[in-house]
């Protein structure tokens, strides 16, 4: 994991414990895993947007803020990066459509 991904990660755990009116990711744990989840397809949708107009400012920008937003859902789900990072591992070296096929078997 790289340094500036497990400050990430920490800041984010610590903020889930802050008030809400403190930090914008505190105020996410707040209001729960539904709208944690909204704010990741709101992302996800920028970035689709911004690859689509081939901007690559925003693309870059829109990526950082998916990335920050899937971490605050991994937190809220108790998931850390680095179970994330071994399931890639994991998967490394497999054929895209068997790693899917063996998911369905």
């Amino acid at each position: 994991m790289t340094d500036t991904l497990a400050r990430l990660e920490a800041t984010i755990a610590a903020r889930r414990e802050a008030e809400p009116d403190s930090s914008y990711t505190a105020s996410l744990f707040a209001k729960g895993r539904p709208t944690i989840a909204r704010k990741l397809g709101e992302e996800a949708v920028e970035l689709l947007v911004a690859s689509l107009a081939q901007d690559h400012a925003a693309m870059t920008g829109e990526a950082a803020d998916l990335i920050f937003h899937l971490m605050v859902l991994l937190a809220d789900a108790g998931i850390e990066w680095r179970e994330v990072l071994a399931e890639l591992e994991r998967r490394e070296g497999t054929s895209g459509l068997a790693e899917k096929a063996s998911r369905s078997a």
